[in-house]
């Protein structure tokens, strides 16, 4: 068994747990910005999730409430989900041959958006959405090498989104929502103490969080074939009350891993989108969309125990996230009456800056690669289907804190499909 005082020197307790709720925070963020996974709408996946100057379906709730008052329906529901299967491999730093991968597992993020309008002659309409913008599992190996750092993490997040869009004119329209968010997490990780048979003990931390934000868009429709769109999507800072963590060591350091309570806030970034749409033909529809990400907004992690023991004190760690940019293209073809097609792409910039990576969060620039299709089931159901795969580059990293350094190369593929019923 590894001693107090050996522990103390080989891990610091303040550096151990830092790490720990580091884990739970950037979970929260960087699935939007680092490991970045956009699957809102099932016709913008398959055009590289653009949307913001387009009027689409329903889900313009999320892309541009400004735009969903110019639905050609009077009153529609659509419910759609999507199945992640990524993958992620670590190489220690040369000269080293040790690689990990992580479990298989599948995602399952799901969307809800129902608009209604009472008359057609009504300028301005209201929209709910139910959507999971963060969310994520990622499980190495019990003991693999970096195992004191993570062993698995399982977020999960809702946002809430009742909308108000109203129609000015023919060519401009004006929306805005309020998001409420909401959350569960579980995390565990290793402890570097090992029991009399040899076994290393265990951290777990549970979870919930919550948040408040909004989502705000402008369409203007500049000609029957031109079309721009601006959305601003707020900071939700997310705050974790009361959060649960447990510790299975050896009864002769237990004093040091109180099971005690904690709570952090993080402020989840801003994003603003400028959107183009263009009909070159009553066939082809071309988009583009830019986001703007304000990640300079996660500048730091500050940790709160209830508890204080001499090796677990309250933390304020730097992270120095910058803001990045995502360029998306996207593509649709109405090919007859029953269907239409679209593919898209997009590159995504990560926001984590060199000496800050870390397996739970192994981030670099991405290329994603869409495809997508809608098929009339009736005149009033339609089913749309998309595929998304995207490609991480390779990075090599140190990370500053931990001195924990390797190189990361994560994929994944994502097929999805969505019910629309309009009346």
């Amino acid at each position: 068994m590894i001693s107090v005082d050996k522990l103390v020197y080989f891990v610091p307790m303040k550096k151990y747990l830092f790490f720990i709720l580091f884990t739970v925070a950037t979970r929260f963020s960087t699935t939007a910005g680092g490991f970045q996974i956009n699957l809102q709408g099932q016709k913008q996946t398959g055009m590289g999730h653009t949307g913001t100057g387009l009027c689409l379906d329903n889900a313009s709730i999320l892309f541009n409430p400004g735009a969903m008052s110019f639905l050609d329906s009077l009153r529609g529901i659509t419910i759609g989900g999507s199945f992640i299967f990524p993958r992620t491999t670590y190489l220690e730093l040369y000269p080293g041959t040790y690689t990990a991968n992580i479990e298989k597992h599948t995602g399952t993020p799901i969307t809800l958006y129902a608009v209604y309008k009472f008359k057609k002659t009504d300028k301005w309409n209201i929209g709910l959405g139910i959507y999971n913008p963060f969310g994520s599992k990622v499980q190495w190996a019990d003991d693999w090498k970096g195992q004191f750092l993570i062993r698995e993490i399982d977020l999960k997040t809702f946002f809430i989104q009742p909308t108000f869009s109203y129609k000015v004119n023919d060519k401009l329209g004006l929306g805005l929502g309020f998001v409420y968010a909401t959350g569960t997490f579980a995390l565990r990780k290793g402890v570097p103490i090992q029991d009399t048979l040899g076994n290393y003990g265990e951290g777990t931390l549970k979870g919930k969080a919550k948040g408040w934000g909004f989502n705000m868009g402008i369409y203007y429709q500049a000609t029957e074939k031109f079309s721009i769109g601006l959305n601003y999507r707020s900071e939700v800072k997310v705050n974790v009350e009361d959060g649960n963590a447990d510790f299975t060591v050896p009864n002769s350091v237990s004093e040091y891993f109180p099971s005690t309570t904690f709570s952090t806030g993080i402020r989840l970034p801003q994003m603003a989108t400028l959107g183009l749409g263009y009909k070159l033909n009553s066939k082809l529809t071309l988009a583009l969309d830019v986001n703007y990400v304000g990640w300079k907004s996660y500048d730091s992690l500050i940790i709160d125990f209830s508890e204080n023991t001499d090796k677990l004190k309250d933390i304020h760690s730097a992270r120095e996230y910058q803001n990045s940019y995502i360029f998306r293209l996207g593509a649709q073809y109405k090919v007859n009456d029953k269907w239409t097609t679209r593919v898209g792409a997009y590159y995504d910039m990560s926001p984590v800056k060199a000496g800050y990576l870390t397996p739970e969060t192994p981030d670099a620039d991405k290329i994603g690669i869409t495809a997508g299709a809608t098929f009339k089931v009736a005149k009033k159901i339609f089913v749309d289907f998309s595929l998304l795969y995207i490609e991480g580059m390779k990075r090599t990293d140190t990370n500053i804190e931990t001195g924990f350094g390797g190189t990361y190369k994560a994929k994944a593929v994502i097929p999805g499909f969505a019910l629309n019923y309009v009346f």
